[in-house]
Parts: structure tokens; C-alpha cells; sequence
């Protein structure tokens, strides 16, 4: 079965472009992320969310472009982002990148993060595209290999417990199968000696926080 690539795109900061996005994806916006739609260049398939932050200017023009919207309460039990991911898996899609969703509010950015770590989305090669960092999830079924500057800095962050096994190629200070504890700081400010690299666990989850100096 062919490939499915979804970008999902969420409120918070303004992410700057060039972006390196699949040009043939889903595109789903949760609620407010829709304001990021024209500076990306996208056209948006799909909107999800309470509508509490997604101006009705622009609701009203991607729904007269063929937009689906799909409106929930305001008193509801998960986040307008953790709604976008799931309508996201339930189309199928095998790869998900999400755009947005830093700045403003501390417990959404710290929500945001521990939502993409979540078992439900195992499977999935998942990617984060902040104002100004990659995100990606590794565990034992998502193995990460990256590409970017030599010298520029990435952070391991272990989340939902310790990584297990955790082994690096590509970095000043690598990692031959040893555990990141939760809560531990070990992997924080590594930095690239190539311009690829790569991060596996045998278990657990880390979060593989790259600075963007590009697309």
C-alpha cells in the first residue's frame, strides 16, 4: 500500500519557511494552525478543532476552496493538536510531520512533546518543525537518521520513562547502547561532526531535538 505523508499544522509561534514539506500530503490544520497555511503555501484538506482561535475570514475561504471542517466542543477531553494527529492516523497517513506549536503557553509546548511520544503512534515516522528545531521521535520501531550542519546542536530528551540502549553515530560525543534515565540531562547539547547522523533505542522513547539551520 502506498505511503500516506500528512502535515499537520498547529498553533503558537509563526514557523518561517523554507520548509523541507512533502508536496503531496494531507494537509489537516488543528483550530488556529490554519493561520499558517498561506505563508507555507498549502492548501488545507481538513480542519480540525473547536474553532476558538482559527479566524472565520479564513475558515470561510478554505471552506469555499473544498476544505472539510470538523467541529468540536470547546469542553472536550483532548487537545485541537491530539484531534488533528488522530483524524491524521485515521486516514491512513504512515507519515506525519507537524508544524507549529511553540511559544505562548508552557504546558501546551510541554503537551505537545509528550503527545508525540505516545505508544498510539507507534508506527508512524513522526517530525516536529518548530520556529527553530526539528523533532523527532525514536524508539525501538523508529530508528532516526538526520542530515544538518556539522557543528550544529542536538539534544537527546528521554520522555514516558528511560530510553534503553541508546546508541549514536555522527556526534561529538556519541553513545555506544547505554540508558537515559527520565530526567536526566545527559544527551542535552550534543553537536554534529557530519552532516548525517543517527539515533536508536532498544527501548523506551527520546525525543531527538535538532537545531534547524536550513530547510
Amino acid at each position: 500500500m502506498e505511503n500516506l505523508r500528512a502535515i499537520v499544522l498547529t498553533d503558537g509561534d509563526p514557523v518561517a519557511g523554507p520548509l523541507a514539506l512533502p508536496d503531496d500530503a494531507l494537509v489537516i490544520a488543528a483550530d488556529g494552525g490554519l493561520g499558517l497555511a498561506s505563508a507555507l503555501h498549502l492548501t488545507v484538506d481538513v480542519v480540525v478543532g473547536d474553532m476558538d482561535s482559527a479566524s472565520a475570514e479564513d475558515l470561510k475561504r478554505v471552506a469555499q476552496s473544498g476544505a472539510r471542517i470538523e467541529r468540536h466542543p470547546t469542553d472536550k477531553d483532548a487537545t485541537d493538536l491530539e484531534l488533528a494527529l488522530d483524524e491524521a492516523t485515521a486516514s491512513g497517513a504512515t507519515e506525519i510531520t507537524v508544524v507549529g506549536g511553540s511559544g505562548g503557553r508552557l504546558d501546551h509546548l510541554l503537551a505537545n512533546a509528550h503527545l508525540l511520544s505516545r505508544h498510539r503512534y507507534r508506527g508512524i515516522a513522526l517530525q516536529w518543525l518548530t520556529d527553530t528545531e526539528t523533532v523527532h521521535v525514536c524508539d525501538p520501531d523508529r530508528p532516526v537518521t538526520i542530515r544538518g550542519a556539522v557543528g550544529s546542536r542536538v539534544s537527546l530528551i528521554p520522555v514516558a520513562g528511560a530510553a534503553g540502549g541508546v546508541a549514536t553515530t555522527g556526534f561529538h560525543w556519541p553513545l555506544h547502547g547505554e540508558d537515559l534515565p527520565a530526567g536526566s540531562t545527559r544527551g542535552v547539547s550534543n553537536t554534529m561532526t557530519a552532516d548525517k547522523a543517527s539515533v536508536s533505542v532498544t527501548t523506551g522513547t527520546l525525543l531527538v531535538v535538532q537545531e534547524r539551520t536550513g530547510p
